[in-house]
């Protein structure tokens, strides 16, 4: 009953408000107009249409539901919407004026009365509401406020849109016991000025002194499209002044650059070595007319790769993604985190299936009819697959023959093989299957109506399988962080960052072209494992590493070229094209059913002993 009472009480002094609203507008109109209240026939008329002025607004305001908007969420649309509900009084009247017969003469209201009451209502609930909606959040902030304690001190780095839209939330979101003192910025021409009352304080350079005189807890990169090596030297600007870093997320985990600060965190080695900057709204368009309305196929849908694959492709609207992989909880997971999505349009179809079976995977196109195919399911784990050898070929070579054969049978519309920079001049059972890999789509673009490409990347920060998670569980145990050579180099790059390279290359393929991603500067593995120590909280010298030597098939440095792929550059900034060596493939495809049948037979000496003849520059490794 209580709760009846103050709903009917609220809604009543909305109404009140409103009057009152409405006849001060009408008068203040008329004294506007006449510079002091008006005389004779104007004097009538503006006290006999008063109550009908009146009347007439509150009853279009509750026709176009004015009364249901709620005062302390009034937004921008609201004031739209009492737009609309203020115009058809206003409309009447000067209908009248211009329009209306001699009889109504005595209501022809002056233009000047007409327009200016219609501003001032407007200006006037749209005011009403605005003071209300700012006084029950300067409530709220207080209360919140008392309840939080005293607030840390944060310093936004980065005054563009994505600080703009962090520091919002922290003034609505009290609660966190927030306070931002000002921004830093690199851009000179915003130092001096205000960004919803904060001060731009000066540059990144500026940090630690900025830090030491107000008193600064926290720092936060609001720069969305910051590249690793910014956040590195900012995070170094923010230690040496014993600052708490976090970040926002990049624009590849937030392709709708919904910045928030709920989604602000903790700085990550992704951050300092995976990420690079992307202008998105040059190319997205493009790249999401091909994939639009299609149906596409990822086999290893449910591995690193894959499964960010089906993310990414998700978001650009195709007709149908069907998930395929041998592994069915990674499907299992990867299925439920795209139908968690609600993606509108987007049907998934999760498929357990082996690409080693040649005559499943006929009925599961058949079935499906996909458009578009990404081969991203292969054994990768270097030292695993030395020792298992013919499992590696099985899986790499002859799963790739299914499903290059299937998909060019079907139709597909295009193909796009995932390889590898161990492809190059390999010493490992796996690089030299990748390349196979490569060799076998090259053959079949020849001869086939598809468009087949494949894309040769690096190492993936936080994949499975991957260094990165061994070492941080290292780590967590107190170590001793197990590395192989000190001078062990590998290119690294972000789980998104890649596979957002792999979908636009994925437009631009044709006749097997093998893109190479710029995977930046290679970087030694013992300076990775000192940042996720000091990531980690503790100092360098907290945690011991240990050189335990190079595995089985590993090279000290790994390569994405080869002297004989002379590189050329493509519309994407970061994706470039090694020429086929023709030269390679013609032998390379006479000795691969061979191999093939080895591993068959599970005879692993004549598998190495056909691939070192195969003139793929593999060489087999102690």
């Amino acid at each position: 009953m209580e709760r009846i009472r103050q709903y009917v009480f609220t809604k009543a002094s909305q109404v009140l408000i409103d009057l009152v609203v409405f006849l001060v507008a009408w008068v203040a109109a008329y004294g506007a107009r006449f510079e002091i209240l008006p005389t004779g026939h104007y004097l009538t008329q503006m006290a006999v249409l008063l109550p009908v002025i009146m009347v007439a607004r509150l009853v279009t305001f509750h026709l176009f539901s004015i009364y249901t908007i709620v005062w302390r969420y009034v937004s921008i649309r609201d004031v739209f919407n009492l737009s609309l509900a203020t115009l058809p009084v206003t409309v009447v009247l000067l209908v009248i004026r211009f329009l209306g017969p001699d009889s109504l003469s005595a209501y022809r209201v002056p233009l000047g009365v007409i327009s200016l009451e219609f501003l001032l209502v407007l200006f006037g609930t749209a005011g009403a509401r605005a003071l209300r909606r700012l006084v029950l959040e300067e409530k709220k902030r207080e209360s919140l406020g008392r309840s939080a304690g005293p607030a840390k001190h944060v310093l936004l780095i980065g005054a563009g849109d994505a600080g703009n839209l962090v520091l919002r939330e922290m003034k609505q979101r009290v609660d966190l016991g927030l306070s931002v003192v000002g921004f830093v910025d690199d851009d000179p021409e915003k130092h001096g000025r205000n960004i919803q009352g904060v001060g731009v304080l000066g540059g990144t350079a500026d940090i630690p002194k900025i830090a030491a005189r107000l008193g600064v807890d926290e720092a936060v990169i609001t720069i969305a499209n910051a590249s690793s090596k910014d956040i590195r030297r900012v995070v170094g600007l923010c230690e040496s002044a014993a600052l708490k870093v976090k970040i926002v997320p990049g624009l590849l985990e937030t392709l709708d650059d919904n910045v928030k600060i709920t989604k602000v965190r903790e700085i990550d080695i992704e951050d300092l070595l995976g990420r690079s900057v992307f202008q998105l709204e040059k190319h997205l368009p493009g790249v999401t007319e091909v994939y639009r309305g299609k149906r596409i196929l990822v086999t290893g849908a449910g591995g690193s790769i894959g499964s960010e694959l089906c993310r990414q492709l998700a978001a650009l609207g195709p007709a149908e993604i069907v998930l395929l992989d041998k592994d069915e909880n990674s499907i299992f997971e990867i299925d439920a985190d795209l139908k968690d999505r609600r993606l509108d349009g987007v049907a998934i179809r999760p498929v357990i299936s082996n690409i080693k079976n040649g005559d499943r995977l006929k009925v599961l196109f058949e079935k499906h009819r996909p458009e578009i195919v990404f081969h991203a399911a292969a054994h990768k784990h270097v030292p695993l697959m030395e020792a298992n050898v013919a499992e590696a070929i099985l899986n790499n070579v002859l799963g790739t023959i299914n499903v290059v054969e299937t998909a060019a049978a079907a139709g597909v519309e295009r193909f796009i093989f995932i390889s590898t920079d161990k492809a190059v001049n390999p010493t490992s059972v796996m690089g030299a299957t990748k390349k196979l890999g490569e060799v076998v789509v090259q053959s079949k673009a020849k001869s086939s109506q598809t468009k087949f490409a494949c894309v040769r990347f690096g190492n993936v920060l936080g994949s499975r399988g991957s260094a990165v998670p061994l070492f941080r569980k290292q780590i967590a145990r107190g170590g001793p962080v197990t590395v192989t050579h000190p001078e062990m180099r590998r290119y690294f790059m972000s789980i998104p960052e890649a596979v957002h390279l792999i979908i636009q290359a994925g437009t631009v393929g044709d006749k097997g072209e093998i893109f190479v991603l710029d995977m930046g500067q290679p970087i030694k593995i013992v300076d990775l494992v000192k940042t996720l120590i000091r990531l980690s909280g503790h100092r360098e010298d907290d945690i011991e590493i240990k050189f335990v030597g190079a595995r089985p098939g590993e090279k000290l440095y790994e390569e994405l070229l080869i002297d004989e792929e002379r590189t050329k550059s493509t519309k994407f900034e970061r994706i470039f094209i090694a020429p086929p060596v023709e030269s390679l493939n013609g032998s390379a495809l006479k000795g691969t059913n061979a191999i093939i049948e080895a591993a068959t037979a599970g005879d692993v000496e004549s598998i190495l002993r056909g691939l070192a003849e195969m003139g793929i520059g593999y060489r087999r490794t102690a």
